[in-house]
């Protein structure tokens, strides 16, 4: 028979400290947020452990935008949303959550975890739930030791010789001997539903906070334990900046060791920044400095050179980007070399074998098997087609300052450099445009234009304007 789960995350808070525009739940961590990571955790859980269960979000402060931002997620259409009309403690979000759930009946066990602890993964609540199992307690918590306790509630052992029973202490309760403690509660929790909806209405206030304590729970009275975790860093809590960076940088190489187990290479992993939502395939390789952001994916064999940045891209197999390159919303095929400082804006695609050159800006553009724009060059609202070479110093006129218009290029044209053509417009097949080029007009298959000044030649009188040494 299946174990019925109800996972209860604590997204109430406000988080005044992190000093953030969003409610603390958002709060950015490698390219999702906060909230994002104990809903994952939660939901591998549930699946590893093929039983059943329902999640559910206690929201309080910035209600609706977290609410909202969850809603977006096509992966949690399933969960349960309750609002803590005030935020009085979590033993009153939890006493929430029991009255308004409407899948409390359904559960044999609650597992209680907060919103800004983003390393908590899975396999810890797997080990708590065996534990709870093995002993058939009716609460566990999670607990750890650490040499500066100062803010957790402690965690303080039964007197007597059983390994059941003990109390958890908050800070602004505990005494100079209790402070002393150097075990401390992580606030993740797993408890019998049963046992918990018994329990949780002698709640009281009678605290420093005047709030109500899910902590009081756990008694000398009751059959609970804790379980303590060697890996204290696991149950870091976000509170400030300094702890949202921390956890950032845990995650980040979490997430680089992985890539490095699936075969991609690092020059210098440390100066590397990857977000937890990109996919880079095996045979790739990473030069320092280089920050990949987004929903990006990246194929095999791919050389990232120095300094390049690339944001919610795709990037197939064999491609090379130089230093110092910049591509943000772009698709780029097979065999391609881009920069180095080449931008790479929105909409642009690159087909199979493009060469785009140092400082070469790219927007809203297709460019077609072969094609190549080596230098200096701006392109943009066009499509060059393939094998078709753009010289250096190379405009697209697009904009006539109300619209934005496209330029066609054809297959195997040669445009020379300083060439402009102002949009709208259509160059045919196999065409040649001379150096030195305005175009205004559309040219037809295999034509020739030239627009240019005609050069006067004075001899001798190059004098009157070179200075005599």
């Amino acid at each position: 028979m299946m174990d019925r789960f109800g996972i209860v995350i604590l997204a109430a808070g406000k988080g005044e400290r992190l000093r953030l525009s969003q409610p603390k739940p958002l709060a950015p961590v490698q390219g999702k947020k906060l909230v994002d990571y104990p809903l994952q955790a939660s939901k591998r859980f549930l699946q590893k452990s093929n039983d059943y269960g329902n999640i559910s979000v206690i929201l309080g402060n910035g209600k609706d935008e977290v609410k909202s931002y969850i809603e977006t997620d096509t992966n949690h259409s399933d969960i349960e949303f309750i609002v803590q009309e005030e935020q009085l403690g979590t033993g009153d979000a939890v006493k929430t959550y029991i009255s308004k759930s409407k899948f409390i009946k359904e559960t044999d066990y609650i597992i209680v975890m907060c919103a800004d602890t983003p390393l908590i993964t899975e396999i810890e609540l797997s080990r708590m739930f065996k534990l709870m199992g093995q002993n058939n307690v009716n609460a566990v918590v999670a607990s750890f030791t650490t040499d500066n306790p100062v803010g957790y509630g402690r965690i303080v052992k039964s007197d007597s010789d059983s390994e059941f029973g003990l109390t958890i202490v908050e800070e602004k309760d505990a005494n100079l001997e209790i402070k002393k403690i150097q075990e401390v509660n992580s606030g993740l929790y797993i408890f019998k539903t049963s046992f918990l909806i018994d329990h949780i209405g002698a709640l009281n206030s009678n605290n420093q906070s005047n709030e109500f304590y899910l902590t009081d729970i756990f008694t000398n009275d009751y059959k609970v334990m804790n379980m303590n975790f060697s890996e204290k860093d696991t149950f870091l809590g976000v509170n400030n900046l300094e702890q949202l960076e921390k956890v950032s940088k845990i995650l980040r190489k979490k997430k680089i060791e992985m890539l490095r187990s699936d075969g991609v290479r690092f020059i210098d992993s440390d100066s590397v920044y990857i977000d937890d939502s990109v996919n880079i395939c095996a045979g790739s390789l990473i030069y320092p400095n280089v920050v990949i952001e987004g929903n990006t994916s990246i194929g095999e064999n791919v050389i990232i050179d120095v300094g390049c940045v690339i944001r919610n891209s795709k990037i197939n197999k064999n491609v090379s980007l130089k230093s110092y390159s910049h591509l943000e919303e772009v698709i780029v095929h097979e065999n391609c070399s881009v920069g180095p400082f080449a931008r790479l804006r929105p909409g642009s695609e690159l087909s199979k074998e493009v060469k785009v050159g140092n400082f070469v800006e790219i927007k809203k553009t297709l460019l077609k098997d072969g094609a190549k724009v080596s230098h200096l060059s701006y392109v943009g609202d066009a499509e060059i087609g393939e094998g078709t070479n753009i010289g250096c110093g190379f405009i697209t006129c697009n904009y006539d300052g109300v619209k934005k218009h496209k330029t066609i290029i054809g297959s195997n044209c040669f445009v020379g450099s300083d060439t402009q053509v102002v949009a709208p417009v259509e160059i045919g097949n196999d065409s040649f445009v001379a150096s030195g080029s305005t175009i205004n007009q559309s040219m037809p298959e295999g034509s020739f234009a030239i627009s240019r000044g005609r050069q006067t030649t004075k001899e001798g009188m190059a004098k009157k304007f070179l200075k005599s040494k």
